[in-house]
């Protein structure tokens, strides 16, 4: 919801994305650069092809561009693809990957991270560990 502040300019108090709400059962991202003319026929060739999976299945996946200022979501719903484009405004770059393998499954915290212009690797952030047991 927008609001307005004392200067007069919207303020927007829930900076949560979009993309963080879709009911995704896993996230992959493109790592490295990926053409964003390419519309949702394209992504699902390169979901196909590059990431070896099946772009109907109800993952949701990533692509950024070579500024790092804009991605794409592509995401299946049941009875169709929906394509999501987010471009960032002003200097804002996202953390995007480049240097790795083609593609990346990424947790949702990390997506998270992503969103908030971090990035993917935190190395002083909490980890999860599996449970011991104490004899």
């Amino acid at each position: 919801m927008k609001e307005t502040g004392q200067s007069g300019k919207r303020q927007y108090p829930d900076r949560r994305s979009i993309i963080n709400d879709i009911p995704a059962e896993k996230i992959y991202i493109k790592i490295g650069y990926t053409d964003m003319r390419m519309s949702i026929d394209g992504l699902a060739a390169m979901v196909q092809q590059v990431f070896k999976l099946d772009p109907c299945d109800r993952n949701l996946y990533l692509f950024c561009g070579r500024r790092s200022d804009r991605i794409k979501a592509l995401y299946f719903e049941g009875d169709g693809h929906v394509l999501l484009y987010k471009r960032l405004e002003g200097a804002s770059r996202f953390q995007w990957p480049r240097r790795e393998q083609d593609v990346r499954l990424i947790t949702e915290k990390q997506l998270r991270w992503l969103m908030e212009g971090l990035s993917i690797e935190q190395p002083k952030a909490i980890i999860s560990v599996e449970k011991k047991y104490l004899v």
